[in-house]
């Protein structure tokens, strides 16, 4: 949230061009420093709070039953929506940045842990294609982590690819993959990079993925 470096974000955007766009910690300052990219990401959530918990997300694609909600502790937002490829593809999405075990904030991990897991338990009786991310303050071998991939059924496309550390950013001997993308098997990762520093304590994770061709032809006539 303190971090004023909104040139070196928008130059990455501005460079990879992605589909959708998540920040966090982001607050009316990061807002406004973002409001060039309205034109090109006409479908936004803003949810700007100077608690460390503001998010923001953009999109080039259409966003249907859209939730901003508090799910277990007030201030602290989640964004659950549908995101609209086409007429026949639609994503369900959730982006999450429950709150962190530690002395400053909570002081244990039960509220991290029943987001994640209630967030799990939403996911796993659906089969669409679902995306789940966002900073979740836990790393990817945690018991935490491993119950919301066995509950959700969702995949981590780590696996096998390497730890993709973005925290602490600062810390060249000390860094944690805390940014967590999950997704269905309707999906085939193209590319997971770590992107170059913005200046925040965080790294920047970038994704693309391609739709499976079953799904793909599921969808044609």
């Amino acid at each position: 949230m303190t971090n004023r470096s909104s040139d070196k974000l928008l130059a990455l955007v501005s460079e990879y061009q992605p589909d959708v766009l998540v920040t966090l910690e982001s607050d009316i300052w990061w807002q406004n420093s973002l409001s060039s990219l309205h034109d090109d990401y006409p479908y936004r959530v803003a949810k700007p709070l100077d608690n460390l918990y503001g998010m923001h997300l953009y999109s080039k694609h259409k966003l249907e039953n859209l939730t901003v909600v508090d799910l277990i502790k007030a201030d602290i937002p989640s964004i659950h929506c549908d995101l609209i490829l086409n007429e026949s593809i639609r994503i369900k999405c959730h982006f999450l940045h429950p709150e962190p075990p530690s002395p400053t904030e909570s002081k244990v991990a039960t509220p991290r842990d029943r987001e994640l897991l209630l967030v799990a338990k939403q996911v796993s009786p659906r089969q669409e294609p679902t995306i789940v991310t966002g900073d979740l303050n836990d790393v990817a071998w945690s018991p935490t982590t491993r119950a919301f991939r066995h509950k959700s059924g969702l995949l981590d496309p780590r696996v096998g690819r390497g730890f993709f550390n973005t925290f602490h950013a600062q810390h060249t001997l000390a860094r944690w993959p805390l940014d967590h993308i999950f997704h269905s098997a309707h999906f085939q990762l193209i590319e997971l990079k770590r992107l170059p520093s913005i200046d925040s304590d965080h790294f920047p994770l970038y994704s693309s993925f391609a739709i499976t061709s079953e799904l793909a032809s599921q969808t044609k006539g």
